[in-house]
C-alpha cells in the first residue's frame, strides 16, 4: 500500500486518548476469586475501555456509515407485500437477464440496495485508510463465504439437514477461505504491526513502561470480536441462502429467516466496523501501516536485523542532544566529566573515570535543563 497523502482524510485519531487502558481497573475482580480468570477481568477492562473510545470518537461518519449498511441490507432482503421470492419469479433466466423481469418494487429495492453498499464500501475505505487493505480481504471472505452457502443450498435446499459429505464441501472450502483472509492474513498483520509498533515506539529502559504500553495496546477483546463477528458471517450467509433456497412455488413464510439474516447481518456490520476502526484508533496517529512482518520483510519496509538509532531530541527547542538511544530501547549519554569520553546508561557509573553519568542534559542552544527520558518523547496518540 503507498503512503496516504497528507490531508486525505481529517485523522481525529492522532488526538491523544483521554484516557490509557493500564489506567482501568474493575471493581470487581474474577481473579481474586482464582488467577486463572484473570483473562476474563482483562475483558472486562478492554470492554469499560473500549466503550469509552467508541462514545468519544464515534460521531456522525460511523452513525452513517453503519445506518447506511443496515439500510442496504434491509432493502436487500425485503419481500414483504412484493412476493418476489414466494412466487419463485422464473427460475429459467440467468442473473443479467432475469433482472430485467423482476417486478418493479423488487428491481428498485435490488438497485437501492447495491448503490448504498457501494457507499458503506466508500465510507470504510475513506474512513480507515491503513487498513484498507485489510478491509478487501475481509469483504472477499465474506463474499466467498456466502457463495459457499448458496452453492449448498443449490442442491439441498433445507441445508444442513438431510446433507451428504459432498452438501458440506463448498461451505467448507469457503469457511477456509474466510479463516485464512481473516486470521491469517489480516488478524496477523495487525497483531504484528502491533508487536512492532510497541518495540519500536514505546522502547525504554524501565520495563515496567514497557509493560504498561503492551497493556495500553492489548488486542484481547478486538480478537474476541473479530471471532464473533466470523460466527455471525457464517449465521447470516446460512439463513440468507436458506430464505430464497425453497423450490418455487413457495407457500410457507420465510419470515423467521428473512429476520434473523437482516439481524445477524446488521451485528455483522456493527462489529465490522469496530474491527476495522480499532487499529486505526491504536496506531493510525503513528502512522504505522497494516503489514505482518514477513509482508514487510518482503517490502524492504521492516528488517529486524537493521534497525536504527534514535537522536536525543530537546522537548523545549528540538534541537539534537547528546543522548541516544539503541534499537534495544537502551539510552545512553556521554560523561558530562571534561576530558572524559566515557558513555553509558544514565545514572550508572562510567567505566572510564568512575563517575556517575548525567539523567540530565542541558541543551546546548536554549540551556534548558532536562531529564534525558524526554528527550525521546512519543509523539503518537498511544
Amino acid at each position: 500500500m503507498e503512503e496516504e497523502p497528507v490531508g486525505t482524510v481529517i485523522d481525529d485519531h492522532a488526538v491523544p486518548a483521554s484516557i490509557r487502558l493500564s489506567d482501568i481497573t474493575s471493581k470487581f475482580k474474577f481473579s481474586e476469586k482464582d488467577s486463572r480468570l484473570q483473562i476474563l477481568d482483562n475483558l472486562a477492562e478492554e470492554a469499560t475501555f473500549h466503550s469509552k473510545m467508541i462514545i468519544e470518537r464515534w460521531g456522525a461518519g460511523e452513525a452513517a456509515t453503519f445506518l447506511l449498511a443496515s439500510v442496504a441490507i434491509i432493502l436487500g432482503a425485503w419481500d414483504l407485500g412484493i412476493g418476489e421470492f414466494a412466487s419463485g419469479g422464473d427460475y429459467n433466466r440467468v442473473f443479467t437477464e432475469g433482472m430485467l423481469f423482476l417486478k418493479d418494487m423488487s428491481l428498485i429495492f435490488a438497485l437501492l440496495s447495491i448503490i448504498a453498499w457501494v457507499g458503506v464500501i466508500v465510507r470504510l475505505w475513506l474512513r480507515f485508510p491503513i487498513m484498507r487493505e485489510n478491509l478487501v480481504y475481509l469483504l472477499v471472505g465474506m463474499f466467498a463465504t456466502q457463495l459457499g452457502y448458496i452453492s449448498a443450498h443449490a442442491n439441498t435446499p433445507n441445508f444442513p439437514t438431510n446433507t451428504g459429505i459432498n452438501d458440506w464441501t463448498s461451505v467448507g472450502m469457503a469457511n477456509l477461505v474466510l479463516i485464512f483472509l481473516s486470521f491469517v492474513v489480516v488478524h496477523r498483520a495487525v497483531t504484528e504491526t502491533r508487536d512492532i509498533h510497541v518495540e519500536e515506539r514505546h522502547s525504554h529502559p524501565d520495563p515496567r513502561v514497557v509493560e504498561r504500553a503492551r497493556r495500553d495496546h492489548s488486542l484481547g477483546l478486538w480478537s474476541l470480536a473479530f471471532a464473533f463477528w466470523y460466527l455471525l458471517v457464517n449465521l447470516f450467509s446460512w439463513a440468507g441462502a436458506n430464505a430464497i433456497a425453497a423450490r418455487p412455488p413457495t407457500v410457507e413464510n420465510n419470515f423467521g429467516v428473512t429476520s434473523l439474516y437482516v439481524l445477524t447481518n446488521i451485528l455483522a456490520i456493527g462489529l465490522f466496523i469496530h474491527i476495522l476502526w480499532y487499529p486505526q484508533f491504536m496506531l493510525g496517529g503513528a502512522g504505522d501501516r497494516i503489514q505482518s512482518v514477513r509482508a514487510r520483510e518482503v517490502s524492504e519496509d521492516y528488517t529486524r536485523t537493521s534497525p536504527k538509532k534514535r537522536q536525543g531530541i530537546c522537548p523545549i527547542c528540538s534541537s539534537n542532544t547528546p543522548a541516544i538511544q539503541h534499537p534495544s530501547g537502551l539510552i545512553e549519554v556521554p560523561c558530562s566529566q571534561l576530558d572524559c569520553n566515557g558513555r553509558g546508561k544514565p545514572g550508572t557509573t562510567c567505566v572510564d573515570c568512575d563517575m556517575t553519568l548525567p539523567t540530565r542534559i542541558a541543551c546546548s542552544s536554549c540551556n534548558s535543563n532536562t531529564t534525558i527520558t524526554s528527550h525521546f518523547a512519543r509523539q503518537e496518540a498511544w
